[in-house]
């Protein structure tokens, strides 16, 4: 068959048509599922260096046991930390509202620490006048809207709904991802050559590398800084100090999102009355995020992607705004892959570079 004929030409034209048409509509028709199937995939990288040690010690487990041990494992990793959170969010929430029946019925008195504040006067006469008595607090009260409390609460419900559906999709296609492991590499090697050449290979590599080091930088790093701070607030003296801990080590895998909760475990010192130890915690949090986003953070993704950290951070905070969580990895690995494209774009060609070296420079 001539390649050149006419006949031929236009049906290699239809049939790339035809394709780029399907996976389009194929895009649309999965969109609401796209971000398990990424979460699927950054997962199956992440612990793929694992899963393979498994494989080869348990070699007859590979096809069905061992994907579903991942995957239980998995949703295990996820489940408990955010059960022991909700937990700890009802249990709190009930000594809210005992607190607000409370309010509601003498009113709120005045903290100690107004006398120590700048316009201290000032403060404690609108205090008296506002919340101080049981109607001034009613009328406080009053003054929320709850209308817009409901429609969050709803939002809140539904966003929760939609979060439970793609985890449970995420972990359904994570156990199907690891039982065809073997050939789904083959086949995106395959499809990689015929693609993109000899560099099929390299960019996706350059992928892999990518994801494992933005892991390993932003997801151990966070836990370590949370497991540091909440050695801290254990010592401060801050209220449940482990569950803010929880707290900082996911805050701490979003660049900058670690200061939120040390800022917040000041303030409730402070509303304990206990300044100087609010200050002693702002300044550790933040003296551990400088030391783990300027020394080990660097090393661990820049490394692996082979990427100045200003380009790292662009990606991680670009792929957040735009996809939210799953951003912090799809952003990483998107730039690494640009920028090893751009460097094979611009390379000068071995042979040029062999001539302008044997070149004599000009007089």
């Amino acid at each position: 068959m001539d390649p050149a004929d006419p006949v031929i030409r236009r049906q290699r034209i239809a049939t790339a048509a035809l394709g780029l048409l399907l996976a389009a509509f194929g895009l649309w028709l999965t969109g609401t599922f796209l971000p398990a199937l990424l979460w699927a995939a950054v997962i199956a990288i992440a612990i793929d260096p694992v899963y393979k040690r498994a494989e080869r010690r348990w070699p007859g487990g590979a096809r069905a046991v061992l994907p579903a041990i991942a995957t239980l494992l998995i949703a295990v990793l996820v489940l408990v930390p955010l059960a022991l959170a909700v937990l700890e969010a009802a249990r709190e929430a009930s000594i809210a509202m005992a607190w607000l029946d409370g309010v509601r019925a003498n009113g709120l008195p005045e903290p100690a620490i107004v006398a120590r504040l700048p316009f201290h006067a000032e403060i404690s006469r609108w205090w008296q006048e506002n919340l101080a008595t049981p109607e001034g607090t009613a009328q406080q009260l009053h003054r929320l809207p709850r209308s817009v409390l409901i429609q969050q609460s709803r939002l809140l419900g539904r966003g929760l709904i939609e979060r439970t559906v793609v985890f449970a999709f995420t972990l359904l296609a994570l156990f199907f991802l690891l039982r065809e492991r073997d050939r789904f590499i083959a086949q995106c090697q395959v499809a990689a050559a015929k693609l993109f050449g000899g560099q099929g290979r390299r960019i996706g590599e350059q992928v892999v590398r990518s994801v494992r080091g933005t892991i390993d930088g932003l997801v151990l790093v966070g836990i370590g800084e949370g497991a540091v701070m909440a050695l801290v607030y254990v010592v401060a003296g801050v209220p449940h100090p482990l569950l803010l801990g929880l707290f900082t080590a996911f805050a701490a895998m979003i660049p900058f999102g670690a200061a939120v909760l040390f800022a917040i475990a000041s303030i409730l010192l402070i509303g304990q009355g206990d300044v100087a130890w609010a200050v002693a915690v702002f300044a550790i949090g933040m003296g551990v995020v400088f030391v783990a986003d300027h020394f080990l953070r660097p090393v661990m993704i820049g490394g692996a992607t082979a990427l100045p950290f200003l380009w790292v951070l662009v990606g991680i905070l670009g792929g957040v705004e735009s996809l939210g969580l799953l951003g912090l990895f799809v952003g990483p690995a998107t730039m690494a892959t640009l920028i090893l494209l751009w460097r094979d774009y611009v390379a000068v060609p071995k042979h040029v570079a062999e001539a302008n070296a044997a070149r004599p420079p000009p007089d």
